[in-house]
């Protein structure tokens, strides 16, 4: 009877030591190279360490994950932080928060062609620029207009698909292109135009003074689930950190659950993201995840240049630090 007893506590503790938090994170687009250090954390078993068991399903736009996670069919997703801020002013809608930052910098971009002429935020009067609606870029446009002095009223805005967007560009049907810098970037050289032919205008450059993409969860599931979702962020941080050491080898990864990409394209697009938005100075200096609370004070203000609130959310309301490791467990080696 001992011996029963012993071997039924020993399964009764495997099964609690085994059992795991089912976790659906949403992306904001395709399996392509910046969305490796998920995989890189689910492949080195950092979510699994913390008790979660983690699908990971693509996205169609940088703000379908704020839906997606307020409805609770995601427990947690990737989201434009900006387009957050519109949300919440809402108070109606989900207290959704963002718990980890990611982009540092925002990729969002004006990217053309040397053909085109256009060197300057005000060079894009008189010109076409192509936009998918739900694009995150694209919903940071009237900022960029207002930081830039540009005539709005003088550039044709075309909604296009996210497929044809950069190829509308090469053929000429287009002028210029919203969208995330590096996804447009090497979606033009598949498309066939060259390195010194392509021209990046970084919103950030010019006047945007926003943050990028977060992860954001759903409040019931916070408050339900701290710990888990502190695991998640926390194992997150250590797939950045492992991608950011060798992207190499993060690459593979992705490549696993992509396999029709080009090996090549993508690892070049992860090498572009990590060096201009994953890792900037101040995540050097203070480490993965976090943010100035200054500085998000200041781009919500900066987004109410162009946006009416009704009820203007705070940087608390927005971002909180709760779930996050010490600092000294998120800085880039």
């Amino acid at each position: 009877m001992k011996l029963l007893a012993a071997l039924v506590g020993g399964l009764l503790v495997t099964g609690s030591v085994y059992a795991q938090t089912a976790i659906k994170f949403a992306l904001d687009w395709r399996f392509e190279g910046p969305a490796a250090p998920y995989f890189v954390a689910i492949d080195k078993g950092f979510y699994k360490a913390e008790g979660l068991d983690v699908t990971v399903d693509p996205g169609s736009g940088s703000v379908e994950g704020i839906n997606r996670v307020a409805s609770g069919a995601y427990q947690l997703g990737f989201a434009d932080i900006n387009s957050l801020v519109k949300y919440r002013d809402n108070a109606a809608n989900s207290p959704i928060k963002a718990v980890q930052m990611v982009y540092d910098t925002p990729a969002f971009a004006i990217i053309t062609l040397k053909k085109t002429g256009i060197k300057t935020p005000k060079d894009l009067e008189g010109k076409i620029l192509g936009a998918p609606a739900p694009d995150g870029a694209y919903a940071q446009w009237p900022i960029f207009v207002d930081a830039n002095k540009i005539d709005a009223s003088k550039v044709k805005i075309e909604n296009v698909g996210f497929p044809v967007r950069e190829p509308m560009l090469v053929q000429g049907k287009v002028d210029a292109i919203t969208g995330f810098w590096f996804s447009s970037y090497m979606n033009l050289k598949a498309n066939g135009a060259s390195d010194d032919d392509i021209v990046v205008m970084l919103m950030k450059d010019h006047g945007v003074d926003l943050y990028g993409n977060v992860i954001i969860v759903n409040p019931d599931f916070a408050k339900a689930n701290p710990k888990a979702v502190a695991g998640f962020v926390r194992a997150t941080i250590k797939g950045i950190q492992e991608t950011v050491k060798s992207p190499e080898t993060a690459i593979d990864s992705l490549m696993a659950r992509n396999q029709i990409a080009k090996r090549d394209v993508e690892l070049e697009r992860l090498k572009l993201s990590i060096t201009r938005n994953f890792v900037t100075p101040d995540v050097r200096k203070n480490g993965l995840g976090g943010v100035d609370m200054g500085r998000l004070s200041r781009s919500i203000d900066q987004i109410g240049l162009t946006f009416k609130y009704t009820n203007k959310p705070k940087a608390q309301d927005i971002f909180t630090s709760e779930f996050l490791p010490p600092r000294e467990q998120r800085l880039v080696q």
